[in-house]
């Protein structure tokens, strides 16, 4: 959209759900997924429509013909990977890193794109999963081809107990988040889009501060059910951190605010604790190609100095605490499940808890109401408790559920759980 300025652009996906849940993404001029006014104008457009009979069906090889429709070019994709590249800090490492991949695009598109990047860069020891290669949009391989969650990622893992990889890497179908797993011990343990997107903060600021690249006045960008880690990791770099709402299109909407003002080069890095990484303005929405160059890229260097990704994670939690994010969801099926979700999230504003798991709750932040959080009003509570934990509770935009975000921090993993096990147990009854 951006490099062909067009008006906008949709994206035909199945995205990280279901096939069940396929549909289309809408993004404006700026190339980035329309916010909230400007999809309550498209959406009102599409509610007045007669789907019989007002929508227009024309040939699609006609059309090519006639050159209303054309494809894409590879002049474009190949300056879309130079933009890529161009983020990279130490991508010269990698060559000679020795790294050993294994990498699944869970039936998606990023089979060609990520092979690429990681081609172009240097990586050659590759191994796709074979099974979920290539595109099937019934998802027969793992039918929540979702990258945050264990089951979807079971064939790589499979695949890496034969190869025995330095990385796993996984992609959602649309290439937009990225997962991983790194060795541990005999088995493989999954790296949270929480813990990779502090990593990867951490890394670009580190690095770019080594090399004298960080920009006058940096930022970074989160969403608000995102690891409180973020700012304890930009406050030791002198980063700024804006808070979003929920959803990537907010984050690429700040790049747009800092672009008007001719600043987009202070925007660092963004992420959301669902597996989506941006660095660099060059987009306007998470993308999975640059998480895993970046990645590979950051576990090249930290192998060149001795260490390792897992190592790191561990170094930077004895330094800035053990944070604890966890996500737990409730389903609402059949059609009067968002009846239902709408009921919980009511009585949670009538009779908002005093207290929860023993914790006091000291403050309740409603974004329902802009005039308080300086956001567009949003259906989400966060609880705030006296220990400092967090609670966040708010109805999926996707799919049927109602989510609690859970950040606990402890001197250790086992104290960090223990408060989120408390924290779960005391709001699962109210979320029934």
């Amino acid at each position: 959209v951006r490099a062909l300025h067009c008006s906008a652009g949709i994206m035909v996906t199945a995205s990280h759900n279901p096939a069940k849940y396929n549909g289309y993404k809408a993004y404006g001029s700026d190339g980035c997924q329309m916010t909230i006014e400007a999809a309550d104008a498209v959406l009102a457009q599409i509610n007045a429509l007669d789907m019989f009979h007002d929508v227009a069906h024309n040939d699609f090889e006609a059309e090519l013909k006639k050159g209303t429709i054309s494809y894409i070019t590879e002049d474009i994709i190949e300056a879309y990977y130079q933009k890529v590249l161009e983020q990279g800090i130490n991508t010269n490492l990698c060559k000679d890193s020795g790294l050993k991949i294994v990498y699944t695009p869970l039936n998606g598109t990023g089979n060609i794109p990520v092979r690429t990047i990681l081609s172009k860069i240097g990586i050659s020891d590759v191994t796709v999963v074979k099974e979920q290669e290539l595109p099937d949009g019934n998802f027969t391989t793992c039918p929540y081809p979702n990258p945050e969650i264990r089951e979807a990622l079971q064939l790589g893992l499979d695949v890496c107990r034969e190869v025995k990889p330095d990385l796993l890497l996984a992609t959602d179908p649309d290439c937009d988040r990225v997962g991983i797993a790194v060795p541990n011990g005999a088995d493989y343990k999954l790296i949270t889009g929480n813990e990779m997107g502090a990593l990867l903060l951490e890394y670009l600021c580190a690095q770019r501060t080594e090399n004298g690249t960080m920009p006058k006045d940096p930022i970074c960008v989160k969403t608000i059910v995102t690891t409180d880690l973020v700012d304890a990791i930009a406050k030791e770099y002198g980063v700024g951190v804006i808070n979003v709402l929920t959803g990537f299109k907010f984050i690429g909407e700040q790049i747009g605010f800092l672009e008007k003002k001719g600043e987009e080069n202070r925007y660092v890095f963004g992420f959301e604790e669902s597996y989506g990484y941006l660095a660099g303005p060059y987009v306007r929405d998470k993308d999975a190609v640059i998480g895993s160059m970046l990645i590979c890229e950051m576990a090249a260097y930290y192998r060149s100095i001795g260490s390792s990704i897992k190592q790191r994670l561990e170094e930077i939690y004895a330094q800035y605490g053990r944070y604890l994010n966890k996500v737990d969801s409730f389903e609402f099926p059949g059609l009067t499940g968002m009846e239902k979700m709408a009921s919980i999230m009511q009585k949670l504003r009538d009779n908002p808890p005093t207290e929860l798991a023993g914790h006091k709750v000291v403050k309740v932040t409603d974004y329902k109401k802009p005039e308080e959080t300086g956001l567009p009003a949003a259906n989400v509570l966060i609880y705030s408790l006296e220990n400092g934990a967090t609670v966040v509770v708010r109805p999926s935009g996707t799919e049927p559920k109602i989510k609690t975000y859970f950040t606990t921090l402890g001197k250790d993993l086992a104290e960090a759980q223990a408060q989120k096990d408390a924290l779960a147990a005391a709001i699962e009854p109210i979320l029934k």
